[in-house]
């Protein structure tokens, strides 16, 4: 059986899933948590790094991690473009909450480039991680960034990223590059049916029916 831990990084979560010998890591947080990152990751002899998405606060410790441990980086190519710059895709947002994130995100954006690194693997959806030792797929979830990717563990735990977002309620993504997208991804993740979600923001919560009709 496939576990996922959550690892508190301040405002943002990193995952483990882990299977009783070996772990993957989803998102890496902010370089002020490598540490406690970097040693969940040897507690569970994790073997695979993967980026539900390249904006820093998920992507920042990945160079160090990857270099530390010797695991390859894993994420999908239409985010590629924002390890150079977390602006080549341009955000927006429209609640007073979300536009309240996005200024502080665009200020964190300017002051905070990624260390570089290049994938390893490039995943896109539907690709399996059997290969990996774990009953997990990768799930498209386009819209708060082009390349955005979740994780099905199992049928029964899904880590969306920031596909949805749970900061100060749970709701769709409040910044997205293309909502339109981000809308589709939100609805085929409550057409995923039962499903705990493991959102980027906020803590855990089963599944629903995130667009009102």
């Amino acid at each position: 059986m496939n576990r996922v831990h959550r690892i508190k990084c301040g405002n943002v979560n990193c995952y483990i899933i882990e299977n009783g010998a070996k772990g993957i890591l989803v998102d890496t947080g902010k370089r002020e948590y490598l540490d406690r990152v970097t040693d969940m990751c040897r507690r569970y002899n994790t073997k695979l790094i993967v980026l539900t998405h390249a904006h820093f606060d998920h992507s920042e410790n990945a160079a160090a991690i990857s270099e530390s441990l010797g695991i390859p980086i894993a994420m999908n190519e239409k985010d590629t473009d924002l390890i150079k710059s977390n602006f080549a895709q341009q955000l927006y947002a429209e609640s007073f909450f979300g536009k309240i994130v996005l200024s502080a995100s665009l200020k964190e954006f300017s002051v905070r480039p990624l260390p570089e690194f290049k994938p390893d693997i490039l995943l896109k959806g539907g690709d399996s991680l059997s290969d990996y030792g774990f009953d997990a797929r990768i799930v498209s979830l386009s819209g708060h960034t082009e390349g955005s990717i979740g994780i099905d563990v199992e049928n029964r735990d899904l880590i969306v990223g920031d596909a949805l977002m749970n900061m100060f309620y749970p709701t769709v993504s409040m910044l997205y590059n293309n909502k339109d997208k981000m809308l589709i991804s939100a609805e085929a993740i409550s057409k995923t049916g039962k499903r705990k979600i493991y959102f980027g923001h906020g803590k855990p919560l089963m599944n629903r029916q995130w667009i009102k009709k």
